[in-house]
């Protein structure tokens, strides 16, 4: 008399869609058994897919076989298919188990193997089902893709946003507050280009997302926070975007300039060629990563030093030039620079107008920018046309035509989403009296925000404040370049030196040192 093993496998949709249950199984199993005087060892179930082998129960049951040779003469099943999916992986386990003395058999697709012919039916028995598991994953895969194209949102939704269900069934992805607020927060300020992205992930935790730090280093680099929904290349289809049925927690402008910072386009390049510094400052080194070494012009370094009784802190460069010096002495002295941007008695209304002057010729300066922008994408689309010609011609070959369409559509991208966003400033209604108001006062404060400020803040307003990085030599700094609106401050300040306090002779033609319409003349921190 043979003893048997049977092997029930079954999935949810199976069991929902083609009635392969557990018990119709089983049954079936036990009146083969019965009919044909073999006895039954044992009854796995198993509820994995038949992709592979690699399936709890049935990695317990061969286990079992090879440890004890010789209990089991059979392995049962109903089907080939609730054997294995896999064409391949069946045969070498079909030789497996025969290795052992074990034979497996399909109770309802019998086949006896000592018949060669035999061996072709079994191969359809194995085939069928893998062809039919790779055309459901190739629907399924050309509906999904299908309905990226469409602007709809897959998978799980990153923070910010939550996946939600309609009362008929059809999910789609929301905005959730207050995490949108906290991951657009994050975008602006990376689009600094202040603080390191690490920085600014423990900043939005304090502030309360709840996000891991791998989750949001791959959420900035999503271009579904600005309401496009990305297509992978497939095939002949090059990879490309396509406006999402989402709502957009950016402006597209903002996603694309958050990702030159992280590329590192607009970070300044230290010896070696190196980019993209990680800069972590503690309370007492705020300057760490804005300064230069004036010996062999590297990024400084900071360290504290511990004595008898308290830590003493250095900037110091890490070349062998020996640069060091005391963090108090380098703070105190970049103080007093700050200090030259407070205005001067008089200067602050002189500055309002000058940016009143400013705002009252925004139209003329975002026609100017929508024109170039205009010409931009005009010029990019030649170029595109130029290389085909050049392909057709076979002055350039196929690779190289390649790459330099790739290249120009991402530039369209981008010129695309800023002209968008230009005839969206066109009809934003700012509040420039407020707007120039919170820059004036916080101008007027400077010196106690900064010191008042975290270390976060304190790096916020170095790097709103001065766009270049510092030089430190004989005790006092060499003045970098400032940002377009400190550089306005400091120029008025000059220009009222000599003259008395409230007096208006600084001219408005000095409005160019200042931003475009629609920035914010300085951004400090809030908290302050």
């Amino acid at each position: 008399m043979k003893t048997a093993d049977l092997y029930i496998r079954v999935s949810t949709d199976e069991q929902a869609d083609k009635g392969y249950s557990q018990r119709s199984q089983a049954e079936v199993l036990m009146k083969y058994c019965e009919i044909n005087d073999i006895t039954v060892r044992r009854v796995i179930y198993e509820d994995h897919s038949a992709k592979s082998f690699e399936r709890p129960e049935w990695k317990k049951l061969f286990l079992e076989l090879k440890k004890h040779k010789g209990k089991s003469d059979l392995v049962l099943f109903t089907k080939w298919d609730r054997f294995s999916r896999n064409a391949s992986d069946a045969y070498q386990m079909i030789s497996k188990l025969k290795n052992l003395g074990v034979e497996p058999q399909a109770v309802e697709q019998p086949l006896d193997m000592s018949i060669p012919e035999n061996k072709m039916m079994l191969a359809v028995y194995l085939t069928a089902p893998e062809i039919e598991n790779d055309r459901r994953s190739l629907n399924v895969k050309h509906g999904m893709r299908q309905a990226r194209k469409e602007g709809r949102w897959l998978g799980v939704a990153p923070p910010g946003y939550a996946n939600k269900v309609k009362e008929n069934g059809e999910k789609y992805v929301a905005v959730d507050e207050p995490q949108a607020s906290h991951m657009r927060w994050a975008f602006e300020r990376l689009a600094d280009g202040v603080l390191t992205t690490a920085e600014i992930y423990r900043m939005a935790i304090k502030r309360g997302l709840k996000c891991g730090q791998t989750s949001f280093w791959t959420a900035i680099r999503n271009v579904g926070y600005c309401g496009r929904v990305y297509i992978a290349k497939y095939k002949d289809e090059e990879a490309h975007t396509v406006k999402g049925q989402h709502e957009a927690l950016i402006s597209e402008t903002l996603f694309y300039k958050v990702q030159d910072v992280l590329d590192g386009r607009k970070r300044e390049f230290g010896t070696g060629g190196k980019k993209g510094v990680t800069i972590t400052s503690p309370d007492m080194l705020p300057l760490r990563g804005f300064l230069l070494c004036d010996r062999c012009n590297r990024m400084l370094t900071g360290s504290a030093t511990k004595g008898r009784n308290a830590h003493f802190y250095y900037y110091h460069c890490r070349s062998s030039c020996g640069w060091r010096q005391k963090a108090e002495t380098v703070n105190a002295a970049f103080l007093l620079e700050l200090k030259k941007l407070i205005p001067k008695p008089g200067m602050a209304e002189v500055y309002r107008e000058v940016l009143e002057d400013l705002f009252r010729d925004s139209k003329d300066i975002q026609h100017l920018e929508r024109k170039n922008t205009i010409a931009a994408i005009t010029e990019t689309n030649n170029r595109i046309t130029k290389a085909r010609e050049l392909l057709l011609t076979d002055c350039i070959s196929g690779q190289d035509y390649k790459i330099i369409k790739n290249e120009a559509e991402e530039k369209l991208v981008r010129l695309d989403a800023k002209l968008r966003e230009l005839a969206n400033n066109n009809n934003e209604k700012l509040d420039i009296d407020g707007l120039i108001y919170k820059a004036v006062e916080n101008f007027k404060k400077l010196d106690l925000m900064y010191l008042n400020a975290d270390i976060e803040g304190k790096r916020q307003i170095i790097g709103s404040t001065f766009a270049e990085k510092w030089h430190f030599l004989d005790g006092r700094h060499r003045t970098a370049k400032r940002t377009p609106a400190s550089e306005l401050i400091y120029l008025i300040n000059k220009g009222l030196r000599s003259k008395k306090p409230g007096l208006k002779t600084f001219s408005s033609s000095q409005s160019g040192f200042v931003p475009r319409a629609g920035i914010e003349p300085a951004r400090f921190p809030t908290s302050v």
